[in-house]
């Protein structure tokens, strides 16, 4: 307290003192602080580790100067400076110790100068800073730094580091920057902020833990020590399926199949994420690759499948293949691969075919049925208001009105239907385009599309199902007027496109792929036929009966979905489904109590359908028939005891199918049938009643059409095959194969041969019969049995049937196997039995006979009754060595004892004995034979073995072998 008292003492005395001074300022005896301005007083500047203060200005005083004191400011507290004397005028200030910016950085008081007589000179502020030493390292606010994330996300901030410097200046005491030490294998990066945040998605298979190095810098780069930072990635409860097979044998005939009936869900009920869960939805899809508009048409066409559904047979095909009486549909362009499919693609730009008016009739009046496949996606110009037409009818000069069209346009699929003029009244608005706006249209898949018209009555089917809408509404549809009158324009009908009659041009092309295009004029097709022609019978489903794509189940729980997965099957309900693989996809979806929703793992499998049990179709007959001149001429039947069936093997027991369809049977005849002479045609000229569609051409006969074995069996039964000439042929062989199922299973090669009986002369009384056609010797067998009564009862099946000589046994198609040559007697019958006798004798005689006299004399008389030699008989022309008959080893021997009678006196003889029926009948007989020479003589070629040339012949051998 007296100390307190005595520095009060001594500032008071202080102040007097410098009063004193300053009013006698002008004294040269009291010292004086030179400045400028004295009121700025004095700024000092040192480092904290410096000791020397730097002040502005220097410290200088005037006159008798001894030290200078420091007035310490009792609000600032004592100042830890002294200060020295330099020389009698200057001093110096510097720090009694080390100065700490961190504890105080600013210093103010107060100096004077003092006489060595104890005066006091003016006093004047000194005010010093404390310069900032970067002394400091940055120091983190933790030791170490952990944090915990999901894996597959991209965060902003994983967590946020944050470090302090104890330097009292910005420069130095502030953070400037973090560093990732070594961060180039580390999928995270660091800002100013400290904030590090991951630069990719992590995996926690990859790493569980991510150990980051983090440092700190302050605006003076000086380097902090590192902090560990620790990101933890979370195990995901991976939501999904077990107990899942990858593969599924399917044996085709097995019926349903369960898919998965081991499945578990795992559905992560206890992550923190999702503490409960709502709802969870499950969708299982079967993704079968098909390039066809069905599933079913691997198995069937589409023509079959409209024949075996039973839809109306009016129903007239605007997409026929390619071919003949089908030439104006060349144009099209069937699918890439599969020559004469009926399918075609239209590429947008040029394809298209113009109807003709003999195919279909341009006024469908107000009730018809159009259907179609069509596959088809949005455009890639992503043009909304341009039309693809799939059929359209349009004026075809002059004006450009489109009478009825169907075409897509915005996904749309829209059916126009414009009234003519002499329909109702022309002053009211009536419906004339139906908008329909469905999915289907644009999702590039075959879909089945039919309408039903009966106007104003307009439905539509898609995928055999009727159409309804999401929101229950029907289609959106625009009433317009009537046509108006317009003469002289026609009208033109185009698939694929729209005629443009002002331009001359097809416009509005379709850039899709169409099938089955067809048109019911006047009625309605049943929607139960279009129910089965665009049902699949292969899919998944929860019931017998139920194909599907795709089938979707959901449930509260776990639990409930798992039942429901559990009895998903697959089923395919045809007999011979195409064997490989059918993908299997399930997607779920779980939906938590806070909202949140997670995507389980989706799981794949796979069905393989197994080869189906190979069913064998047996073609069985007799092979080979041989028929006369007669029944080739009428024409003959040329699988007459044909028989058809198809097997399967059932548990290695093989049993006869009869509900198996055949859908193609091929009849080939090689070389090509002469159409001058040679025809195949169906017996009655008509098909029995049936599905089976016939083709008949040079090459043979093409059926086809799914119907049943029976079915084909009667029209391969009724073809029959007629010639005119048989007597230029041999044979003829016929090849005959069937098959179902679109060629997958084919039947054996049968081989049915036609041999042709040509007559030849023979050794009794039927020589008369040799020598003349067979229509002539069936006449004379009639005018037989007229004679002989009693013979009419042995002779009742030659009134049926011509007369077959057997003169040949043909059994390979390029040569024939004659008969070895052999005596024929050509006498009638009652000169037979008058000269048998003699003929013993005289055997018996020359076998006994060893006089030479008896030799001679027989000698004799053989030289006695030798006719003159008459002149040679010139070779037959020959108009096809192959197939002309060759009598080429005929050898004819006459006996010489007997008188040489004529086989026509023969005949004439037996014509004399017949009545006037009989000599009718002989007459007939004879113009027929002079009929059948002038139309050898007409083509230029005479037929071999004429009955005439044979009696010549005969003459000409028997002279050659007496010579």
């Amino acid at each position: 307290m007296i100390v307190r008292l005595l520095s009060l003492l001594f500032v008071g005395i202080l102040a007097v003192s410098v009063q004193n001074v300053v009013a006698n300022n002008d004294n040269e005896d009291v010292p004086y602080l030179e400045l400028a301005e004295p009121e700025e007083g004095y700024h000092g500047l040192i480092r904290e580790n410096e000791t020397l203060v730097e002040v502005t200005p220097a410290i200088r005083a005037r006159g008798p100067l001894c030290s200078f004191l420091i007035l310490n400011n009792k609000h600032h507290g004592e100042a830890p400076f002294e200060i020295m004397v330099i020389d009698e005028n200057e001093a110096r200030l510097r720090v009694r110790y080390p100065l700490n910016c961190e504890k105080r950085r600013n210093y103010k008081f107060d100096i004077a100068a003092v006489g060595c007589d104890g005066s006091y000179s003016n006093t004047v502020p000194v005010h010093i800073t404390v310069s900032d030493v970067n002394e400091f390292a940055p120091v983190f606010s933790q030791a170490a730094y952990v944090c915990s994330v999901d894996e597959g996300k991209m965060y902003d901030e994983l967590v946020r580091v944050e470090a302090t410097d104890r330097d009292c200046t910005p420069h130095y005491g502030d953070v400037c920057k973090y560093e990732i030490l070594d961060d180039n294998d580390q999928p995270f990066t660091i800002d100013n902020e400290g904030v590090i945040r991951n630069t990719e998605p992590l995996d926690y298979e990859k790493s569980h833990n991510h150990i980051l190095s983090v440092v700190a810098y302050d605006c003076g780069m000086m380097q902090s020590a590192p902090v560990m930072v620790t990101i933890k990635v979370n195990k995901p409860c991976r939501a999904g399926w077990k107990g899942l097979a990858e593969r599924v044998d399917y044996a085709p005939g097995s019926g349903p199949l369960a898919l998965f009936p081991a499945a578990r869900l795992e559905a992560c009920t206890s992550d923190e994420r999702c503490p409960a869960v709502t709802r969870i939805q499950a969708l299982v899809s079967l993704r079968a690759s098909r390039a066809g508009a069905a599933c079913d048409r691997d198995t069937y066409s589409l023509h079959s499948q409209r024949a075996i559904c039973g839809l109306d047979p009016k129903t007239i095909d605007l997409l026929p293949s390619p071919g003949a009486g089908n030439e104006w549909a060349k144009s099209l362009k069937p699918e890439s691969g599969h020559d004469g499919e009926e399918m075609f693609e239209f590429d947008g730009e040029t394809t298209s075919a113009v109807v003709p008016e003999s195919v279909l009739g341009h006024s469908l009046g107000s009730s018809f049925a159009i259907s179609t496949w069509l596959r088809h996606a949005p455009r890639p110009d992503q043009d909304k208001h341009r039309k693809e037409h799939v059929l359209c009818l349009a004026d075809d000069h002059k004006m450009n009105r489109h009478h009825y069209a169907l075409f897509v346009r915005n996904c749309r699929l829209i059916l126009l239907l414009r009234r003519d003029f002499g329909e109702g009244d022309l002053n009211i608005f009536r419906p004339a385009e139906w908008r329909w706006k469905i999915p289907e249209v644009c999702d590039n898949e075959w879909h089945h599309y039919a309408i039903n018209i009966r106007f104003p009555t307009v439905e539509l089917f898609v995928d055999g199902e009727p159409y309804r809408a999401v929101d229950g509404k029907g289609p959106e549809v625009i009433d317009d007027w009537p046509l108006h009158p317009a003469h002289g324009i026609n009208t033109t009908l185009v698939v694929g496109a729209c005629w443009q009659g002002t331009e001359g041009d097809m416009k509005h092309h379709l850039r899709g792929w169409l099938a089955g295009l067809g048109v019911l004029p006047g009625a309605q097709q049943p929607a139960a036929a279009l129910r089965c022609a665009a049902r699949c019978r292969e899919g998944l489903s929860l019931a017998p009966d139920l194909y599907l794509k795709s089938v979707s189940v959901e449930g509260d729980g776990a639990g409930e979905v798992e039942t429901l997965v559990r009895r998903v099957a697959y089923g395919d309900a045809r007999a011979f489904p195409t064997p490989g693989r059918r993908n299997v996809h399930l997607d779920t979806t779980i939906t938590c109590d806070n909202g949140r929703i997670i995507k389980a793992r989706p799981a794949e499998s796979y069905v393989m359908v197994l080869q189906p049990q190979t069913p064998s179709i047996l073609l069985n007959g007799s092979g080979d028939a041989a028929r006369d001149y007669a029944h080739f001429r009428a024409g003959l039947r040329v699988f007459a005891d044909l028989s058809v069936r198809v097997v399967a093997r059932d548990h290695g027991t093989l049993h006869e199918t009869a509900s198996q369809k055949l859908d193609s049977c091929t009849v080939s005849v090689y070389p090509a049938l002469n159409p001058d002479h040679e025809a195949l045609a169906l017996r009655g000229g008509v098909l029995p009643a049936s599905d089976v569609r016939a083709a008949l051409s040079r090459d043979g006969v093409t059926l086809s059409g799914a119907d049943s074995v029976h079915n084909y069996q009667k029209v391969l039964r009724s073809i029959e095959y007629s010639n005119k000439k048989p007597a230029y042929y041999l044979n003829r062989v016929f090849k005959l194969t069937c098959s179902e199922l679109n060629g997958r299973f084919t039947s054996n090669e049968y081989i049915q041969t036609l041999t042709v009986v040509h007559p030849r002369a023979s050794s009794s009384g039927e020589t008369a019969h040799a020598l003349r056609p067979s229509g002539l010797a069936d006449k004379l067998d009639a005018v037989a049995r007229d004679k002989v009564p009693h013979a009419a009862e042995g002779l009742e099946g030659l009134a049926t049937a011509p007369r077959v000589f057997a003169a040949h046994a043909q059994r390979n198609a390029h040569a024939a196997e004659l008969p070895a040559p052999r005596l024929l007697d050509l006498r009638p019958e009652h000169e037979h039995a008058q000269t048998n006798h003699v003929a013993l004798v005289m055997g018996a005689v020359a076998t006994g006979a060893v006089v030479a006299l008896v030799a001679v004399g027989v000698a004799r008389a053989r030289s006695a009754r030798r006719p003159a030699p008459g002149p040679r008989a010139r070779p037959l022309p020959r108009p096809d060595a192959e197939m002309a008959w060759d009598d080429s080893a005929l050898t004819i021997t006459v006996n010489p004892m007997d008188d040489s009678v004529g086989a026509v006196g023969a005949v004439g003889e037996e014509c004399g004995r017949a009545g006037d029926s009989s000599a009718e009948s002989c007459s007939d007989s004879d113009s027929d034979r002079n009929d059948s020479e002038d139309d050898d003589d007409d083509d230029g070629e005479p037929l071999p073995g004429k009955q005439h040339k044979y009696r010549n012949i005969s003459q000409l051998e028997w002279d050659n072998s007496t010579m």
